[in-house]
């Protein structure tokens, strides 16, 4: 847990929770805050299992994935290529088309371009290539004569290159895949101006609403896609797929927007919410997560 992305603290409130719910299931737990020397520190303790909650790089881009598989620990979540692949939104959004499952348009652009003028006719998106919840996203609303301006700054920390996305209106849905089957779908209501991070992890950020008040057939759908884009990236364990959902457009309005490798973990994180719809408590569901680790994922 822990690490130095700027999902740092997330990642530290994901490990706290399971630790704690690993040790009410049985298990003997080491508590690891990553830092530069975690090869070091995991060939020193030698542990039967990594229960990977690291949130962003290097814990969900492959780079741990593949050092845990140098040194033959099994672990949990995704392995090499799917966390490589699903952390880079360009690149995934490519394999995801090509597995059937609906994406945004768009294009990579330079962060300054972006800046300078409109690329695509407001309402658009902007967003890293790799970061995670919503750090460094902005929303250009019709209203907005120029890009964010934020994109021209020195210290500017989330990469040269950026994806600009057409804004989809409607509904914020998600939908969990644990191993190979999908659990309920979610629709979250920000509280604040979009799902950003202080929506995502803030107290009364956002509202859940679970079932989804949606039509059946979209439901579905939202279930079946999540697990097609798991499977279409090569993923293990749990993920979590986001979609765009236009309700004036049925079940073709429904857009994946990208899918985790490693959602949060928190007891009112998402997935642990949906495994409780589905009859999961918290120690069970970390439990699943400890016995489902494996090398070669």
């Amino acid at each position: 847990m822990g690490g130095w992305s700027a999902e740092r603290e997330v990642s530290l409130n994901s490990g706290k929770a399971c630790a704690a719910a690993a040790e009410k299931a049985g298990y003997r737990v080491t508590r690891i805050d990553v830092d530069r020397d975690i090869a070091a520190t995991l060939r020193a303790l030698k542990p039967d299992v990594a229960l990977n909650v690291l949130h962003g790089r290097p814990g969900e881009d492959g780079t741990l994935q593949g050092m845990l598989e140098i040194l033959g620990i099994p672990y949990s979540h995704s392995g090499v290529m799917a966390s490589a692949v699903a952390m880079q939104k360009d690149i995934a959004k490519t394999v995801l088309k090509a597995g059937g499952v609906p994406v945004p348009g768009g294009m990579v652009v330079s962060r300054l371009d972006a800046a300078r003028k409109h690329l695509l006719p407001p309402p658009y998106v902007l967003k890293p290539i790799a970061e995670g919840s919503s750090v460094g996203v902005f929303i250009v609303r019709e209203d907005q004569a120029h890009p964010p301006q934020e994109l021209n700054r020195a210290d500017w920390a989330f990469g040269e290159k950026i994806l600009i996305e057409p804004f989809i209106p409607g509904k914020e849905l998600t939908c969990a895949v644990m191993g190979d089957k999908a659990l309920g779908v979610i629709e979250i209501i920000a509280n604040t101006k979009f799902y950003d991070y202080e929506a995502k992890y803030a107290p009364g950020g956002s509202t859940h609403l679970l079932p989804a008040p949606v039509p059946p057939e979209v439901y579905e759908e939202c279930r079946r896609l999540a697990v097609l884009a798991h499977a279409a990236l090569g993923c293990r364990g749990v993920t979590r797929a986001d979609f765009r959902y236009d309700d004036t457009k049925g079940v073709e309005g429904i857009a994946c927007l990208e899918v985790n490798t490693q959602p949060g973990m928190t007891e009112t994180s998402l997935v642990p919410e949906l495994a409780a719809h589905a009859g999961i408590s918290f120690p069970d569901l970390v439990r699943w997560m400890i016995e489902d680790a494996s090398l070669d994922r």
